[in-house]
């Protein structure tokens, strides 16, 4: 009962890494490849830290 109101933490993650992703494709758009690709790290980050969360 008590875990029904507990965050999943991937679940979170999850959302960060769109966020980025949308991020991303903005400023991919606006001609800025420097920071797209930093942008485009933050996210992969990210999606190497929900993989080990599913795979734990």
């Amino acid at each position: 009962m008590f875990g029904l109101f507990k965050k999943d933490p991937i679940r979170q993650l999850e959302k960060e890494y769109r966020k980025l992703m949308e991020e991303a494709m903005h400023i991919q758009r606006s001609g800025d490849l420097r920071a797209y690709a930093a942008k485009i790290a933050e996210a992969e980050k990210i999606q190497k830290k929900i993989e080990e969360l599913r795979n734990s």
